[in-house]
């Protein structure tokens, strides 16, 4: 698979250091699997530049990582003729920046992604003051490396995304297709997902067990280069941007989210969104996502992306030259804005330089803000 352009370059006062590490976590693997389940992460954080002067930038896809591409997709890119095309904008172990604390925002890749496909986005968010840590799923990622040196590759046999499936994507085309209020169509994709999704819907606890297993290491370990005063922000694409909304919802460290393009699957029938949130779409995917827009005590953000199909929120915009599978949006003008999304959300709810995101339409988004529907 031929690279379509080189990666973007962070735009933020800092480098970008990186390293990994993996938790042990208490719960029993429900995956066929079994055993414990193990939690890998991967940390980006801002380094001085003066500081990276000779170091060697971290490889972006390792050898495990691209055999899971080619296991998932049947093709992975090929570096083989420039292997600088593989190297990422980090470097790993940089020296951190002594009695300096960042706020923390922790990232969850997508169903069958990878812990670093969404590494332009973080890599763009640390150079501008933020750890960003994202988080594997391990058996529900294309490839999950942990620091022992194993791996485990997607368990595709036992993913039941609908059941059965003709139905359950006839059901959801239609969803897409529909016309209504958000309240009708919220509606009418809880019965879709109730009748077809269980799969899904039973996958998101352990999808937030694994974030808070990530976030309960950084507590103990990552005090010394996270400030975590102003409580922690989340984001994700696809099922990792519905855990972001969940998380947001249900659990109290976090302080504001965004979700990229992601279904809600779930049960949501008696959460409230009481933190600030971000809901970025597609024209396909509006549909899936509307609960976002009710039931919420604080502002929730719609910036809908237009040309862009859902996988090309991910780094793979830059790397497939297939418009019909990452939409027409050039990647470099999906990457800015995405980027300028976060920033300008995160700069008003976690870092709290500015009172409100400074976000408005142009060629590539339209933004629409719903303010809170009930009171705290």
């Amino acid at each position: 698979m031929k690279q379509l352009t080189k990666f973007p370059k962070p735009t933020g006062e800092y480098a970008v250091g990186t390293f990994t590490y993996t938790v042990k976590d208490v719960r029993e693997e429900v995956l066929p699997k079994g055993g414990i389940r193990s939690v890998a992460a991967r940390v980006y954080y801002p380094v001085l530049k003066e500081n990276v002067v000779g170091l060697s930038k971290t490889v972006a896809l390792s050898e495990h990582m691209l055999e899971g591409f080619r296991k998932s997709f049947h093709l992975a890119p090929d570096f083989t003729k420039n292997p600088e095309d593989n190297l990422s904008e980090c470097y790993t172990d940089a020296p951190r920046i002594q009695g300096q604390k960042f706020p923390l925002v922790i990232f969850n890749h997508g169903y069958n992604s990878y812990r670093e496909g969404n590494s332009f986005l973080c890599i763009e968010l640390a150079s501008c003051g933020y750890v960003v840590i994202s988080v594997a799923h391990s058996m529900e990622g294309l490839c999950t490396e942990f620091d022992d040196g194993t791996f485990l590759f997607s368990d595709k046999k036992n993913v039941k995304l609908y059941e059965p499936m003709l139905g359950g994507l006839l059901a959801m085309f239609k969803i897409i297709k529909l016309k209504g209020s958000n309240e009708e169509i919220a509606q009418k994709f809880d019965e879709v997902q109730k009748k077809y999704c269980n799969y899904m819907r039973n996958r998101l606890p352990e999808w937030e067990k694994d974030n808070e297993a990530a976030l309960d290491y950084a507590k103990k370990n990552l005090s010394d280069m996270i400030d975590f005063s102003k409580g922690v922000g989340v984001s994700g694409h696809s099922f990792g941007g519905n855990t972001a909304y969940a998380l947001c919802a249900r659990n109290p460290d976090f302080t504001c989210g965004i979700n990229i393009d992601g279904g809600l699957f779930g049960d949501y029938t008696n959460d409230v969104q009481t933190r600030p949130f971000m809901q970025i779409s597609c024209d396909a995917n509006q549909n899936i996502a509307t609960r976002a827009y009710l039931c919420h005590t604080k502002p929730v953000y719609k910036v809908l992306f237009r040309g862009m199909k859902h996988i090309g929120f991910a780094d793979c915009k830059h790397q497939i030259p297939m418009k019909s599978a990452v939409g027409k949006l050039p990647p470099d003008v999906m990457h800015q804005n995405l980027c300028k999304s976060h920033l300008e959300f995160f700069d008003a709810y976690l870092k709290k330089t500015k009172t409100a995101p400074e976000l408005n339409n142009n060629d590539a988004v339209t933004v629409t803000v719903f303010p809170p529907d009930i009171t705290s």
